[in-house]
C-alpha cells in the first residue's frame, strides 16, 4: 500500500493517537468508530491502522519513537449525529475495552451538549459530542 491520501476541509488533515497494544485499540476504535459511520480503511504497513468514512482521517499506531503511548491533556472528540450515536459509542467502547470517564449525557457547559467520554486500552482520552 502507498502513502495515505489525507486531506480535509476541516482544521485539520488528520489525527494520530499511539497504540500500546495494536491488536486491542483496534478492537477498541473498531467498536466505538462504527457507531459513527467510521471505518477501518485497512492497516497502513505493520504497526498503523487507518480509519475515515471515505479517506483516513484517523491513524492509530505504535509510536514510532519507540516508547509508550502516552496523550496525557489531549482529547479527540468525534462528532455524532445524534444522541442515541454517543450513547452507542459510549456503550461500544465499554464493551471493547474503554474505561468511562465520563458518561453520555448532557453537559452543562455548553447549549445543547451531549457527550460520553472513554479512555481506550491505551489510555487516550475519547469522546462523541452531539450538540442540538
Amino acid at each position: 500500500m502507498g502513502a495515505p491520501v489525507i486531506s480535509g476541509d476541516g482544521v485539520f488533515s488528520h489525527t494520530t493517537v499511539g497504540a500500546n497494544d495494536l491488536q486491542k485499540s483496534t478492537i477498541f476504535y473498531d467498536a466505538v468508530l462504527a457507531t459513527l459511520g467510521i471505518k477501518n480503511l485497512g492497516p497502513f504497513g505493520d504497526n498503523c491502522f487507518l480509519y475515515g468514512r471515505d479517506k483516513p482521517a484517523l491513524l492509530v499506531l505504535r509510536p514510532s519513537a519507540g516508547g509508550p503511548a502516552s496523550s496525557n491533556g489531549v482529547t479527540i472528540g468525534f462528532a455524532a449525529k445524534s444522541t442515541a450515536e454517543v450513547d452507542a459509542f459510549h456503550a461500544a467502547g465499554l464493551k471493547a475495552g474503554g474505561a468511562d470517564e465520563g458518561a453520555a449525557g448532557a453537559r452543562t457547559h455548553l447549549p445543547g451538549a451531549y457527550a460520553g467520554y472513554l479512555r481506550d486500552p491505551s489510555g487516550n482520552k475519547v469522546c462523541a459530542y452531539y450538540f442540538s
